[in-house]
């Protein structure tokens, strides 16, 4: 199965979602059409960090699928 094309799955969105509460400070992901509620000021070091975040997850489910 293509990585592209593979749907979302629920702890996918969880993983995702945690990372932006934990390391940008999101509440939500959701959009809210609102200007002020949908678009953040973020420090550098906070993307790196979810990044990295988004990284060592992604590891962890390609091992977890190997076996």
């Amino acid at each position: 199965m293509s990585l592209m094309k593979r749907e979302r799955s629920a702890s996918d969105s969880k993983v995702i979602e945690d990372i932006a509460k934990q390391h940008l400070g999101l509440s939500t992901l959701e959009t809210r059409r609102s200007d002020s509620l949908d678009f953040h000021d973020l420090a550098v070091w906070q993307l790196r960090a979810a990044l990295e975040a988004a990284y060592r997850a992604g590891l962890a489910a390609a091992k977890k699928e190997e076996r």
